[in-house]
């Protein structure tokens, strides 16, 4: 077999299917909808809509809200389409896989261990600089040698808690799927209760004049807005790296997908709605405008609220990623492209504990002694390219033959919205920086030095007759 027929090698169906059977199907449609909360919404909402209308849309942050869902929409739609007709762990890696081929499936898979793995790190790091700020209000102080990143010159060694929360949520989804999600379903209700509690409250204090003008940056400012808040909804595509465990996924998948989308577009723009109604929006550009608007209006003690708010939304940002994680890398293990014994299931709790060990150590490494500032911003190159490629994608889906989705979701208005959505996918890419890109690219140069040296020896594709 030639090299090029070994790289755009497809993997059937079928292969798949059988090599997830020691997964257990525990997953049902609440516990998907509320992984997709706990992923979508974190410490964001509490900050994107103040700075962002202060800088770029002004109170029109509603609309561009509104935009951003719109273009999130076809993409969790192509989404929900692919996790219906494909039910399989591992998310676009193993659709990538399936219908453009191996090497394919690689890249997307090799982007998608960039946005889930560099993303919790930086959350832990953020978790815990928002404890270490919510204990100091206690009078309890993390001596300083523990509490940041490497970093000699100010003082700081390792950010012990950012290691420690990694550590103790790995050991939950080391233990059990279903409890972990038990967990999950209660930081999401408490998370939703505290932004309810911001609105209600602070709905009293609207003055609709602070809405006048309702477009100071014009039309202009709405577009830049949404391209800002799009990647407020990053997260949700984490949904389809259950789908091997989640039961009846032809019917789950697309409503946990959908349902998350819209759930999450409802809160961002109450946020919004509030947040510019009670503070004028020039006067949002701080890094905590919602505590900002309560001291305001004089509620001062809701900030404890919102500090609880968004470590509970960090919280299961972390549990939704490294769940996620640890499937990815074991639908990689799984393909042989990465060492099988990242594939083993544990057989007293059927889940992948070697490959959340493997992603605990990465993660717990990077979010405990490197500085990540200037690297969050390669999660949203590996999540775009992933997005371009499961909307062009569902193109060639829909002409396989052996896969059949008849009874699952389909994208409407096939074909005009997967190409809508790829393009769109393709124009936020053409807006990162050069210094992203630069990194992005040395970043797949690795993966495709791993790919050819170790991945194509090794993968049970070209291996299996």
């Amino acid at each position: 077999m030639s090299l090029l027929s070994k790289v755009n090698r497809k993997t059937s169906l079928s292969k798949f299917i059988d090599r997830d059977e020691n997964l257990k199907r525990t997953i049902d449609t609440k516990d998907l909808i509320m992984m997709g909360i706990g992923a979508v919404i974190g410490t964001g909402i509490f900050i994107l809509p103040g700075t962002v209308a202060a800088t770029t849309a002004g109170p029109g942050i509603i609309l561009s809200f509104v935009l951003a869902t719109i273009v999130c929409s076809l993409c969790a739609m192509c989404y929900a389409e692919f996790s219906s007709a494909l039910p399989i762990a591992g998310s676009a890696y193993s659709f990538g896989n399936v219908i453009f081929g191996e090497l394919t499936g690689w890249v997307i898979g090799w982007g998608l261990i960039l946005e889930y793995m560099l993303s919790v790190a930086t959350v832990s790091s953020g978790w815990s600089a928002y404890l270490q700020s919510f204990l100091r209000s206690f009078g309890i102080v993390i001596p300083k040698a523990i509490s940041a990143n490497y970093n000699p010159s100010k003082g700081t060694y390792v950010d012990v808690i950012a290691i420690l929360i990694v550590v103790f949520i790995s050991w939950i989804l080391t233990n059990n799927v279903k409890s972990s999600t038990k967990l999950n379903d209660i930081m999401v209700l408490v998370k939703i209760a505290i932004i309810i509690i911001f609105v209600v409250a602070g709905i009293f204090f609207v003055k609709p004049g602070n809405w006048n003008p309702f477009l100071p940056f014009g039309v202009h400012g709405i577009f830049k807005g949404s391209s800002l808040v799009f990647f407020a909804y990053l997260g949700f595509d984490v949904i389809a790296s259950s789908a091997g465990e989640v039961k009846k996924p032809e019917r789950t998948m697309p409503i946990g997908i959908i349902g998350t989308l819209l759930i999450c577009t409802v809160l961002y723009i109450l946020v919004s709605i509030v947040l510019t109604g009670i503070v004028p929006y020039t006067d949002l550009n701080v890094s905590d405008p919602v505590t900002y608007a309560l001291q305001v209006i004089h509620l001062d003690k809701l900030s404890v609220l919102i500090s609880l708010g968004a470590l509970a939304g960090m919280f299961t940002m972390m549990i939704n990623m490294i769940y996620s994680s640890s499937r990815l890398i074991y639908s990689i293990g799984r393909d042989g492209l990465l060492p099988q014994k990242l594939s083993k299931i544990n057989k007293k709790n059927n889940v992948p504990k070697r490959s959340i060990i493997f992603v605990t150590i990465i993660i717990a490494f990077m979010g405990g002694l490197v500085s990540l500032d200037k690297l969050a911003s390669l999660v949203n190159i590996g999540t775009l390219i992933a997005f371009t490629f499961m909307s062009i994608g569902i193109i060639p889906l829909r002409k396989r033959k052996d896969i059949n989705n008849s009874n699952g979701f389909k994208v409407p208005f096939y074909p005009i919205l997967p190409i809508v959505s790829a393009l769109a996918c393709i124009y936020l890419l053409t807006q990162l920086s050069l210094e992203t890109w630069l990194t992005a690219i040395v970043w797949f140069i690795i993966g495709l030095v791993i790919y050819f040296g170790y991945g194509i020896k090794h993968s049970r594709t070209n291996n299996e007759k």
